[in-house]
């Protein structure tokens, strides 16, 4: 059976000073009354404080990106996930890559970087090849999400002691295997196989996804997208619903409140998959 459609309503495009965009929105995090999003070919991270300003950016990592599209995607830390954490912003690259191993803690006071590789290399002993599309905290836990392909590795949820995510950024850790490891059957949509592109944690232990079914065979090579869903799962780790968004966008960033009637309120984010074109904020409720 297909989702069921979820109303969504265009807020703005995420346009900067200047004539620029952010185009890949990849992570999405709101708080204090403003939007920050990550993009997977920026070394920067994006700040909106409202519908119609232009947003803001602060650098994250040193040096320039190539412009011509296939060098730039070697090259890019490919930051594909954005959470809250101790009063600042953690962004995670996906690991798809050698150079996609590294994170940055954004802080009041600066950015630290730090690298991935004690939890990324057990993910890749266990998964093979891996692309992580999303991060959270719940709890006394840090969450990462495996976005499968068709021919390689599955969706998965894994879990981490939030003490390890304090030694990641440390760099004090040697490889750490996840707490838990345990893989997501997402279905499909018009054929093509729906796969995590991120996710936020609820209260009472449950969470929300996105999910894209993007036709590709490869954690590196981007494919036409089919549309997006939006999940809801139990603190048990079932998939309780899925809602499709309405066309083809690839949404890849997700943000929630829950409201006084106990609906959510969700913002997302796109990824235009054309740096012509610029991402959307988008509006939602469930």
């Amino acid at each position: 059976m297909a989702p069921a459609p979820l109303t969504v309503e265009a807020l703005r495009p995420l346009t900067l000073a200047r004539g620029a965009h952010v185009s890949a929105a990849s992570g999405l995090v709101c708080a204090d009354g403003r939007a920050w999003v990550i993009a997977d070919d920026l070394l920067h991270l994006a700040g909106f404080s409202d519908v119609s300003s232009a947003g803001t950016l602060q650098r994250l990592l040193p040096g320039r990106l190539p412009r011509e599209a296939a060098a730039r995607k070697a090259a890019k830390p490919d930051f594909e996930c954005l959470f809250a954490w101790r009063g600042g912003l953690v962004a995670l690259g996906s690991g798809s890559r050698p150079q996609r191993d590294t994170g940055v803690w954004v802080m009041p006071t600066g950015v630290r970087r730090f690298d991935l590789g004690s939890v990324y290399g057990p993910l890749r002993e266990r998964l093979g090849a891996i692309n992580i599309e999303g991060a959270f905290v719940q709890d006394d836990h840090w969450v990462l999400l495996q976005r499968g392909v068709a021919a390689g590795a599955p969706n998965a949820v894994a879990r981490w002691p939030l003490h390890v995510l304090e030694h990641v950024i440390a760099g004090a850790l040697d490889a750490v295997p996840p707490s838990s490891l345990h893989e997501v059957s997402l279905g499909a949509l018009d054929g093509v196989a729906l796969a995590f592109t991120d996710g936020t944690a609820l209260d009472t232990g449950r969470w929300l996804f996105t999910a894209a079914a993007e036709d590709t065979r490869d954690s590196y090579l981007d494919g036409a997208c089919r549309g997006s869903v939006a999940g809801l799962v139990d603190a048990r780790g079932r998939v309780l619903a899925q809602r499709r968004l309405p066309g083809h966008a690839k949404v890849e960033g997700i943000a929630a409140q829950r409201l006084g009637d106990g609906s959510l309120c969700l913002a997302l984010v796109t990824d235009a998959d054309d740096p012509a074109q610029p991402a959307w904020l988008l509006r939602a409720h469930w």
